[in-house]
């Protein structure tokens, strides 16, 4: 009886394994709409701030802020089960595609630090601090955002990914198999 419940028990972690496994192949689409997401929320943001509608200005930049750490979790969620993903493409587009890539990379790694001290410095009312800063943020981080979703659209519907070392590939060959009742 206790070896059942045993096989039982490791039936059901395996279904969720496999079920996250599955989930996590949609990441880099959902990362693409979090990107797009967070673009809307910039632009809004500063056509607000521009309007002199400071608290709709507040509310869009903390949200594409919440958004964007969002896509942070999940981006590395994705990388840390499928891998490095290669693109696919022919050489010419891929030299486009690694320079985008390439300048995309060393932005976003500014991103949460440039973003989170615009925020602290405009939330403490320290305007003149947010300014000065926020002139920097918020093209580079509007530049990530949109070089984002370009990425997707090369990397995974212009082009397919040539290959993954990609652990979901596996995933429909390791379906749980539900344990034989005896």
């Amino acid at each position: 009886m206790i070896n059942a419940g045993g096989s039982s028990a490791a039936y059901h972690l395996s279904f969720i394994i496999y079920r996250l496994r599955c989930v996590i192949q949609y990441l880099p689409t959902v990362n693409a709409a979090l990107n797009a997401a967070a673009t809307v929320l910039l632009v809004s943001g500063l056509v607000l701030i521009k309007r002199g509608r400071e608290a709709a200005h507040k509310r869009a930049m903390l949200a594409a802020f919440v958004v964007s750490m969002l896509f942070l979790a999940c981006y590395l969620t994705y990388h840390a089960q499928a891998g490095h993903v290669k693109f696919g493409g022919p050489e010419p587009v891929r030299s486009i595609y690694l320079a985008i890539l390439g300048s995309h990379v060393v932005l976003a790694a500014t991103v949460p630090f440039l973003a989170g001290t615009t925020l602290y410095l405009g939330l403490r009312d320290r305007r003149a601090g947010h300014r000065r800063l926020a002139v920097w943020t918020f093209p580079i981080w509007l530049y990530v955002s949109v070089t984002g979703v370009i990425i997707y659209v090369m990397l995974y519907h212009l082009y397919s990914p040539a290959s993954t070392s990609s652990t979901i590939e596996q995933t429909a060959a390791m379906a749980p198999q539900e344990p034989a009742n005896r």
